[in-house]
């Protein structure tokens, strides 16, 4: 490969050997290295998975290693006419063609639409690579004609081996603990730890040194996309470890969306939700402190508001628990929805003129103050609602 290149590109695999990681997917006798091997590829493939993981490698190979000629684009930039001419070279070649689509999740669905009989017909095999869910951004037209195939994040081993590669192919002098290092600031990522390890060669002074790889590194890049699974998988994780009193998970998924851009405002919405749906009146104090964190990180902003939303998450995780004003709603919202507006009782109702008075309103109503601690039997709910529970005081501990 040519020195220009980057070195992430010079040292692609060039065979399923060379592939490392996703040993569950390409290890010996396994489902897509036997289709590989095979040449036996369903129509389309979908490979999910994190940046970094080997998608596009993947595809290459699989291209590679098929005799298939490859057509690679982005969603982020190609359109309709770049798919036709991809479609009019299979056919006018009739040669079995790839079409390596990165990022499918980006196209719309008119986009998506329109490579479906192209992929039926057999004219093209699509291989779509995406870092989202596709059961919700792939059109479900093309996710049945396609085989999704899950992409692990890489481990450190993994990423172990491909800067070592890398060092011995690109005779780069650098120690052992120090390709640790740049494992663990690529978070799983071979394409990070490949460009920071090229970064610090290029700074010149023979061994890479600590100092030169933090450099070229300047700052970890977490996997979080605010619009994505990825934003919701860590949201859930937060408010899961806070509802099983796990103090230490639910200080480190409150950092781990701050220190992966998260507005703070969407965090502490999510806990002033929390203090209601999962402390109530089990801890009244939870959703004064919630709201008063929130009138805190308005006051201080970034980055100085992240001990308040810590020191919260923390409160929340470890404060009594009761789900009673949830299920309350939920019991009272059914009710609603079934029943419809039921009318209010005669006498709860006020009766500010004459007529009203004539028709019943208010006629039997009890005063609860004129009764010994202000407690008062009488009917509150509709007849159709009589003897209803909503709120079960007993959940509270």
């Amino acid at each position: 490969m040519e020195k220009s290149q980057p070195l992430a590109a010079r040292m692609r695999p060039r065979s399923l050997s060379e592939f490392v990681g996703q040993e569950h997917l390409v290890g010996e006798g396994k489902l897509l290295r036997v289709a590989i091997e095979s040449r036996n590829l369903p129509a389309s493939l979908i490979f999910w998975g994190p940046p970094g993981c080997g998608k596009t490698t993947l595809a290459r190979l699989i291209c590679k290693l098929t005799g298939a000629e490859f057509v690679g684009m982005s969603a982020v930039n190609a359109g309709k006419d770049d798919m036709r001419k991809a479609v009019g070279k299979a056919r006018l070649f009739h040669q079995k063609t790839i079409l390596f689509l990165d990022e499918i999740h980006r196209f719309n669905k008119a986009q998506q639409d329109f490579l479906l009989p192209y992929v039926e017909d057999g004219t093209i095999v699509l291989i779509g690579a995406t870092t989202e869910n596709p059961s919700f951004e792939v059109i479900s037209a093309l996710l049945s004609r396609s085989r999704v195939f899950v992409l692990e994040r890489l481990r450190e081993e993994d990423l172990l081996a491909i800067v070592s590669r890398a060092v011995e192919s690109e005779d780069i002098k650098i120690g052992e603990d120090e390709k640790k290092v740049i494992v663990g600031l690529a978070n799983g990522d071979a394409r990070n730890a490949l460009n920071i390890l090229e970064i610090a060669d290029s700074l010149g002074g023979g061994v890479i040194s600590k100092e030169m790889i933090l450099d070229a590194a300047q700052k970890k890049i977490l996997d979080y996309d605010k619009d994505g699974e990825e934003h919701y998988n860590i949201i859930s994780a937060l408010h899961k470890s806070m509802r099983d009193s796990d103090v230490d998970g639910a200080v480190y998924w409150t950092m781990r969306m701050l220190e992966g851009g998260e507005d703070p405002k969407y965090i502490i919405r999510r806990m002033i939700r929390f203090a209601s749906e999962d402390i109530g009146n089990a801890d009244p104090m939870a959703l004064v402190l919630a709201t008063s964190a929130k009138d805190a990180i308005e006051f201080i902003g970034l980055p100085e508001c992240d001990t308040a939303l810590v020191q919260l998450a923390a409160y929340l995780a470890r404060a009594k628990k009761s789900n009673a004003a949830y299920r309350a709603v939920g019991k009272a919202r059914q009710d609603i929805k079934e029943s419809g507006n039921l009318p209010v009782p005669l006498h709860l109702r006020n009766a500010p003129t004459k007529l009203m008075k004539e028709l019943g309103y208010g006629k039997g109503y009890k005063y609860a103050h004129d009764f010994p601690d202000a407690k008062v039997e009488q009917k509150h709910l509709p007849d159709e609602l009589a003897g209803r529970k909503y709120w079960e005081e007993d959940t509270d501990t």
